[in-house]
């Protein structure tokens, strides 16, 4: 519930700063609430996120990407950096892990260095209580120099005092790295240098915090900062960073080693006889051993086993999918498509009649609009249990155990485990797993990660689903979209594997950081889900509601005015793509036209086939009159066509502009069509002497 006496601002924008998995997210969600949108940095693709807090009204919170360091080597360190630096916040919110600190302070060092008002967020105490330890919060102030706030986000614990600080605005930090005394002066040497450049360097960050950045070698700093040197400073800062060439190492091993202390100094064991937890390494490799004495650990000896470890994977999607198409998703559809189909319908209906509609408009309404639209927002129930089962899996921690999985299967397509991760992300929507790539080092390990997730199901194709497999194939409805899942992932895989030995892949090591395992609270997860939902009937009230008005006219007229629909505009363009799917046994001008707009959107296909087929009240619901137009073996074939054939119109344009080249965007949409086409033949083949 929003305080009715919120604190007054003082803060008008705070920034969240902190590694990945530090609890940013609930941070933001638990400050935020449904107060945020997403967008992209201006001129890249990586995903911005921006609210208002709901206690400090006129205070923008801005979640920064999860990064482990200001380093600036990845697209994600980049955009921190700049925009700490061009657009300095009024208040840095550092995100820290309190179960793991001693590798999250590297970071804190970083942030503190740079002299912009800071609030330590102890985020994760409950964790760190849970495996025997406990923070000196006082004394980790005195050795920070800033305000430190336990908290437990996923459980909203911490909030009052941490808008109480942010309310009171943030301290400027006053820290210095401690550093040998070469490498002090060097520093001293680059602030000099930078010093009297002052007039031409007019940021709020701290200039000792540039020098060690320049001479670390940080690129962003380096593209922002030399073009408004002099040029002989620029020379002079030059030499200076040839002469100490030892320095980016140096320093970080300074960094590292006050880490340690640091955290040595204020972490306390409150469970002696079980000793203190190994944190000293950041993440954990696939494969590699973890000091074993909590429960999270046991459970990992089971999730994680080399062998059993994927089959509970896949035991558990599977359960999460008779979950969205047995138990919980498809009762609730079908109690939305009766009240669409027959209340909604007749309503509207009678209502258009009693104001003198004419009957064109009356049965646009109905047909074109409740049939369009309708036909596709009534899978919203099952869209928003997979998308609540994945936010489940992955906020509790098991998603990035899951990436440590499938890190051996991946290899053997030629890829690795941290091409997983995008691919996870291609199930909510192929478009921002494609920007997911820019974390992928190896170059053309990011080319065919490109060309592989649209082969993964996104949740557009899910409306195409939850219609044909419920109507087709009963009981067996969560096993033939398991299946369907599975399909596109074994797809991926033959693709990739081809795709590298014909184009090559880079080797780098596979690290992932394991999250502690965790109970995710009921809000974070509605909110997750809300999020993907949100999109899909944002999207159902504008693409999909346009071109469902502009098909019901293509398919009541042609050039020679109103006509059956048969004879319409609609049936000649599907017409004209039909015979193309006769081997496969949907050669309908009905399929033909569904799929061509899929093209657009897949959401388009269930719509299209509302009008196409002449869906309207419940006597005359789509999924009866599929049964007319199909057999449970061509009702199969469409679904594989649908899931494996040329990604949507969106998804093409991300293609285009994440490789540089509408080759590759071309190349996509031929292949997957043919690769579709193939399986979809062979499908029908199979399905036709067995079902």
């Amino acid at each position: 519930m929003r305080d009715m006496n919120p604190v007054k601002a003082t803060v008008r924008t705070a920034a969240l700063a902190g590694n990945p998995n530090a609890g940013k997210t609930s941070l933001f969600n638990l400050l935020t609430g449904t107060r945020q949108q997403v967008g992209n940095w201006p001129g890249v693709t990586v995903e911005k996120k921006e609210g208002w807090c709901r206690d400090l009204p006129d205070c923008q919170v801005i979640d920064l990407p999860g990064i482990y360091s200001l380093a600036a080597r990845s697209p994600e360190e980049r955009i921190a950096v700049t925009y700490l630096l061009e657009h300095p916040p009024e208040a840095v919110l550092n995100v820290v892990d309190a179960s793991n600190l001693e590798r999250h302070l590297y970071f804190t060092s970083q942030i503190l260095e740079m002299g912009l008002p800071t609030l330590v967020v102890l985020n994760m105490v409950d964790v760190a209580a849970a495996r025997g330890r406990s923070i000196d919060v006082q004394r980790l102030e005195e050795c920070l120099g800033v305000p430190v706030v336990p908290t437990a986000a996923h459980r909203g614990e911490g909030k009052e005092r941490l808008i109480q600080q942010m309310g009171a605005r943030p301290p400027v930090p006053r820290f210095t790295l401690p550093l040998p005394q070469k490498w002090e002066q060097a520093v001293e040497a680059v602030t000099a240098v930078l010093e009297m450049e002052k007039e031409n360097l007019p940021f709020a960050v701290s200039r000792r915090w540039i020098a060690a950045m320049w001479l670390e070698g940080n690129p962003a700093i380096i593209d922002i900062i030399r073009p408004r040197l002099s040029p002989a400073a620029a020379t002079r800062l030059d030499r200076l960073r040839e002469l100490y060439s030892e320095a980016p190492e140096e320093i970080r091993r300074a960094r590292y080693e006050w880490a340690a202390r640091t955290a040595a100094e204020v972490t306390r064991a409150a469970t002696a006889e079980k000793g203190p937890r190994d944190t000293s390494g950041p993440v954990h490799a696939a494969g590699g051993s973890r000091a074993r004495w909590d429960w999270s650990d046991r459970l990992d000896d089971i999730l994680l086993h080399r062998y059993a470890g994927i089959p509970i994977f896949l035991a558990v999607m599977a359960l999460l999918f008779e979950a969205t198409f047995n138990w919980l998703g498809t009762p609730l559809s079908d109690f939305l498509d009766g009240w669409f189909s027959g209340t909604l319908t007749k309503a509207v209906e009678e209502i258009l009649v009693a104001a003198g509609s004419p009957p064109w408009f009356t049965a646009l309404m109905t047909e074109g609009v409740i049939g369009g639209v309708g036909a596709v927002l009534v899978f919203v129930p099952q869209i928003a249990v997979l998308f609540f089962g994945l936010s489940f899996l992955e906020d509790s921690g098991y998603m990035a155990r899951a990436a440590v999985l499938m890190d051996r299967v991946m290899r053997a397509a030629g890829l690795g485990g941290r091409s997983f991760i995008p691919m996870v992300l291609g199930f909510g929507c192929n478009v921002p797993a494609i920007m997911a790539t820019r974390t992928l080092e190896d170059p053309r390990t990011r080319l065919i990660s490109i060309l592989v997730i649209p082969f993964m199901s996104c949740s557009a194709r899910l409306s195409v689903y939850a219609l044909l497999v419920p109507a087709f194939f009963g009981q067996w409805q969560g096993q033939i979209v398991f299946l369907l899942y599975l399909t596109g992932v074994l797809m991926g895989a033959v693709t990739a594997r081809w795709l590298g030995k014909s184009l090559g892949t880079g080797e780098s090591l596979f690290l992932m950081e394991l999250p502690p395992y965790h109970l995710p609270t009921f809000k974070n997860l509605a909110l997750h889900t809300w999020d993907k939902v949100k999109g899909f009937v944002r999207k159902a009230g504008t693409i999909i509601f346009s071109v469902s008005v502009l098909l019901w006219f293509l398919g009541h007229f042609s050039w020679r005015g109103e006509v059956p629909i048969s004879e319409s505009f609609l049936a000649s363009l599907g017409g004209w793509i039909a015979p193309l799917f006769d081997p496969m046994g949907f050669g309908s001008w009905q399929a033909g036209v569904a799929l061509l707009t899929g093209f657009l959107a897949k959401e388009l296909v269930v719509a299209t086939m509302g009008i196409a087929y002449g869906a309207g009240d419940a006597e005359n619901s789509l999924a009866a009159l599929l049964h007319a137009a199909f057999t449970p073996a061509t009702a199969l074939a469409f679904l594989f066509f649908v899931l494996l054939y040329t990604p949507c119109l969106s998804t093409v344009a991300m293609i285009k502009r994440e490789t540089g080249s509408w080759k590759w965007a071309g190349f996509s949409v031929v292949y997957s069509a043919s690769v579709a086409w193939i399986v979809a033949w062979a499908v029908y083949q199979v399905a036709r002497r067995m079902l």
